[in-house]
């Protein structure tokens, strides 16, 4: 079924997706931590015509500049709200986690992944070849741990790159310059990484979106999910002075290291 995922912005840096049916003009939101432009950018939409309806709203995570906006847009639209079983977030109607899928009228079923780290009860939304992420994969990068362990993140990145090479990685920030200048610290050889630099600053030189990403090319340049390659590994062993013993510590480190990246 054709899917339409374009960006809204809101903030300095985030991206509210929106997804369209191209077949019945419906949408879905994801994370829209505000309302002001998901409202701007439906009633556009129906100026031109193509009369959008909003179905549904996904929230991957509780950080309020994932959420805020669910409120205001429930005033005008009385849409069910679905979100991470295991955090409290207000507005969210239809709670779900790994073991769920979601159908809705009109729409493919969607599979959602419990991926914390970022946050404890993180949770992605997979459709067809469309990966919604939230915070926790990034192009060339990953989420901060804000509640969860090393872990517990490496074990949900793994997940995410487990999914087929065509995904399309729609993350909730656009970060990708900065980790990718970061990449090329840790994995100095790799002309993957200068390469997809050289287009996405294209691209943001041009004001538009570095993403989606392909979930094969993260394979090749993001070193958040390359913690097993022995470049990387003797890399951050320099970096840190001391031997590394197990892939978790590695991502451990490499984590830390971002941290204090600027």
């Amino acid at each position: 079924m054709p899917i339409k995922v374009l960006p809204i912005l809101a903030f300095k840096d985030n991206y509210i997706w929106c997804l369209i049916n191209d077949r019945t003009n419906h949408c879905i939101m994801v994370d829209p931590g505000e309302a002001k432009s998901v409202l701007a950018f439906l009633k556009g939409a129906n100026a031109k015509h193509l009369k959008l309806s909003l179905d549904a709203i996904f929230i991957t995570h509780h950080h309020w500049d994932h959420t805020n906006g669910i409120k205001a847009i429930l005033n005008t639209h009385a849409v069910p709200v679905y979100g991470p079983a295991n955090e409290k977030i207000i507005g969210v109607s239809h709670p779900v986690d790994e073991e769920n899928v979601i159908e809705l009228a009109g729409w493919p079923v969607f599979k959602v992944l419990a991926i914390p780290g970022h946050t404890l009860g993180h949770i992605a939304y997979y459709v067809e070849d469309l990966l919604f992420c939230g915070d926790t994969l990034f192009s060339a990068g990953c989420g901060r741990l804000f509640e969860g362990t090393p872990a517990q993140m490496l074990n949900s990145l793994n997940k995410l790159a487990s999914l087929p090479d065509e995904t399309k990685v729609y993350c909730g920030h656009e970060y990708t310059l900065n980790n990718l200048q970061f990449a090329q610290i840790v994995e100095p050889n790799n002309i993957k990484i200068k390469e997809r630099a050289e287009k996405v600053r294209v691209l943001r030189q041009k004001n538009l979106p570095s993403l989606p990403a392909s979930l094969a090319d993260e394979r090749l340049i993001n070193p958040f999910l390359r913690t097993t390659n022995p470049d990387i590994i003797l890399r951050i062993e320099k970096h840190r002075g001391k031997r590394l013993e197990a892939p978790v510590e590695v991502f451990a480190y490499l984590r830390k290291w971002k941290n204090n990246f600027k």
